[in-house]
């Protein structure tokens, strides 16, 4: 650690630090390889149900008959030394199996961009029914994103240490923050987060979701696949991550800081009520 004396000289000292964990994690579903991406492993058996769900491999949770979590040396993986893989063996039924072999394509890793490895515009998947109307999304205003927002910091217990995560939380519609995820990727922590909603049969529940990120497509796309009709974020969304939550009806907010964040969708049959 390098810090500056009042006379401008420098003091180096030297500080333990915890960084965060970023592991290879293949998903393999019946015995083949779908993809591999990096993640911290944490809640592997959330993520991998998550993923599965929110990328439409599956259609309910239910769908899902066994998730078995191994360690893979790096020696068997195949990776540089010291630097071990994780593998997520799925067993998923016949039906998802059969849909998920006939458009099944190569995919490398999910990035930042969420996208990687499609291979044209017509595979991004960007095309699915409306939300329906939630009358109680309506009542997702600023004070209770804020609520929300403000306990974030104190639940990222693997970010106090490293400083390297981001999170997705779950919250009430009164703002209470039940559940918090992390990860190194922001899609990662939403998937986590999405396969503990879906084990527990919460997915329909009212609430919202919030995120210690910006509001990017791939996020509201995860989210309005499973029927999550609110989301938060800290940082700014994009222009194609607004659109996409105009067009499924979501409520979106962004750029949740302080005392201030910005409506830029209100959500599925509320502009009309409040018009009318």
């Amino acid at each position: 650690m390098h810090r500056m004396q009042p006379d401008g000289s420098a003091v180096v000292s030297a500080q333990p630090r915890i960084l965060a964990s970023e592991v290879p994690v293949a998903l393999v579903f019946n015995g083949i390889s779908h993809a591999v991406m990096m993640a911290t492993p944490q809640n592997m058996e959330e993520l991998a149900l998550g993923f599965a769900l929110s990328e439409g491999i599956l259609d309910h949770a239910d769908d899902c008959h066994g998730i078995d979590v191994q360690t893979v040396r790096d020696s068997a993986a195949a990776l540089p030394d010291g630097m071990h893989g994780m593998e997520v063996q799925l067993e998923i039924s016949s039906r998802s199996f059969a849909r998920l072999k006939d458009r099944r394509r190569s995919i490398a890793g999910r990035t930042g961009c969420g996208v990687c490895g499609v291979e044209s515009f017509a595979a991004l998947d960007l095309s699915f029914a409306p939300l329906p109307h939630y009358p109680w999304a309506a009542q997702i205003g600023l004070p209770e994103v804020l609520r929300a927002m403000h306990r974030l910091t104190d639940k990222q217990l693997l970010n106090v240490q490293s400083g390297g995560l981001h999170a997705a939380g779950w919250c009430e519609v009164d703002g209470t923050l039940l559940d918090v995820f992390e990860d190194v990727g922001r899609h990662n922590a939403l998937d986590k987060l999405m396969g503990c909603l879906a084990r527990s049969g919460r997915l329909q529940d009212p609430g919202f979701v919030i995120l210690s990120s910006r509001g990017s497509h791939e996020l509201v796309r995860k989210c309005a696949k499973l029927g999550i009709a609110a989301m938060a974020t800290v940082s700014a969304p994009t222009s194609m991550g607004v659109r996409m939550a105009e067009l499924t009806g979501m409520r979106l907010w962004g750029s949740c800081r302080a005392a201030q964040g910005i409506l830029h969708s209100a959500g599925r049959g509320i502009e009309s009520a409040s018009a009318g």
